[in-house]
Order: structure tokens, then C-alpha cells, then sequence
């Protein structure tokens, strides 16, 4: 009587063999021509009215210069100079269109250099400017 892990070997070798008789029988036009995997189209869930999202770089960012940060953190002053309660991070990046990972350095630049306050902690921390 066989083993389990002899049977597993005995399945996988004629599953293999197989997989390969049908390559060779196949011309190179019909691998390649035929589709797998998921229909081309709308992603599941996702209404049809909703707009395409912007594909985003991913891995880290390029070396950015110190003139960058400070326009970024000039931008970052001026609009929460227009919001005199504040403004938290969530929306000042979703006014300026910044990404999550290129907001740290300029906004560090804006509290240091004492353009900007804070108040609050984690998610509730709201910034107000000087």
C-alpha cells in the first residue's frame, strides 16, 4: 500500500506530464492568444461614475531639494493662514494634493521654523499658522 507522500508524487508526476502533452500539442498562437485571469474592465465594487485613480510611484521618493521642501511648506502656511480654527493633516494634504510620505519633511520645516503650531496629538493634532 502506497504512502500518503508517495500518492501526492504519483498525482503530481501525471498532473505535470499532462500539463506538458497539452503545451506541446498547442501551437505558440494558442498559448499566447488565449486570456487568464480576471476580465478587463472595471474593478470589482467600483461604481461606473467613479473617476480612474491616478497611479502612484511606488518604493521611495527621490531626493528632494531644500528649496522643494520650502515651497511645499511655504504652500502648507498659506493655506492654513486661510483657516484661522486650523486645519488637520488629513486636510491640508487633500487641499494641496500632497501624498502621505512627501508630507513629513515640509511640515517639519513649517514647525521648526515657527511658521506653524500645533495642538493635539496623532490623527486629532491641528496645525494653525503665526
Amino acid at each position: 500500500m502506497p504512502t500518503l507522500r508517495e500518492s501526492i508524487q504519483s498525482l503530481a508526476q501525471t498532473f505535470a506530464t499532462g500539463v506538458l502533452q497539452a503545451i506541446r500539442a498547442s501551437s505558440l498562437e494558442d498559448i499566447l492568444g488565449q486570456e487568464t485571469g480576471a476580465p478587463r474592465g472595471r474593478p470589482r465594487g467600483a461604481s461606473p461614475r467613479s473617476a480612474p485613480t491616478k497611479a502612484r510611484p511606488k518604493g521611495r521618493l527621490g531626493r528632494r531639494s531644500a528649496k522643494d521642501i520650502e515651497a511645499v511648506a511655504a504652500s502648507i502656511v498659506t493655506l492654513v493662514k486661510k483657516h484661522p480654527k486650523g486645519l488637520r493633516a488629513e486636510q491640508i494634504r487633500k487641499e494641496l494634493g500632497i501624498e502621505k510620505r512627501e508630507w513629513m519633511r515640509p511640515l517639519e520645516a513649517a514647525l521648526s521654523s515657527k511658521s506653524l503650531t500645533k495642538k493635539g496629538e496623532k490623527r486629532s493634532t491641528t496645525y494653525f499658522a503665526k
